[in-house]
């Protein structure tokens, strides 16, 4: 995968993206991503990846600073045309080179977005990079099942579905060993397809 093709790809995927990753069982699992996080009036808020705004709406977002960014036109107009007139800030940008400064954010989410760049552990040093101290990062994404390799026939349509712009065989254990001094684990649960969707919440120290 590299940002061009991505590009392309997601070119096609916008008039249909939420009929697929924001119906059925995706929804129910956006639904009950931010359970148990307590936002405050004013708290800075960043989406990485933020597609078609799917979760967006999920918040209180009248009442935080959002900023949203993807490096899709296409979804990205989508997301502004469901929140036109919004005080919400959408930003054509590259998740693996934030043009923010450090500790700009009070809570950093990436719904779908690491299986989807082509340098996952550069996106999430990012993430991790502009979310303040103590400051929550929120990541929703597929990654291999950690200490098992991918299956046989995984491995076979792996980068036939990478053409479709995504990657079955990411690891999170390995994409965040590098920031590891940098959070805490807060939790790590499979939302969705048993362990294969999982919900992490970090916190940076």
């Amino acid at each position: 995968m590299n940002n061009s093709w991505n590009k392309l790809i997601y070119k096609g995927w916008a008039p249909i993206y939420d009929k697929i990753f924001n119906s059925g069982p995706f929804s129910k699992v956006r639904d009950i991503l931010f359970n148990e996080i307590h936002f405050r009036s004013g708290d800075r808020v960043l989406f990485v990846g933020a597609g078609t705004g799917a979760d967006i709406d999920r918040l209180p977002y009248d009442q935080l600073e959002i900023t949203a960014i993807d490096y899709s036109e296409d979804m990205l107009q989508k997301a502004k045309e469901k929140f036109e007139g919004s005080s919400i800030t959408f930003l054509k940008m590259d998740a693996q080179q934030l043009e923010f400064n450090d500790g700009s954010f009070d809570y950093v989410i990436g719904s779908l977005i690491l299986s989807v760049v082509p340098d996952s552990t550069k996106a999430f040093g990012e993430m991790i990079r502009v979310c303040r101290k103590e400051g929550l990062v929120v990541v929703f994404d597929k990654f291999a099942q950690p200490g098992k390799g991918l299956s046989f026939v995984k491995k076979a349509f792996r980068h036939v579905i990478k053409l479709l712009g995504t990657d079955i065989g990411v690891s999170f254990e390995e994409i965040s060993q590098t920031e590891s001094a940098r959070v805490r684990l807060i939790s790590d649960e499979g939302v969705m397809f048993g362990n294969t969707y999982r919900r992490i919440l970090l916190k940076k120290v």
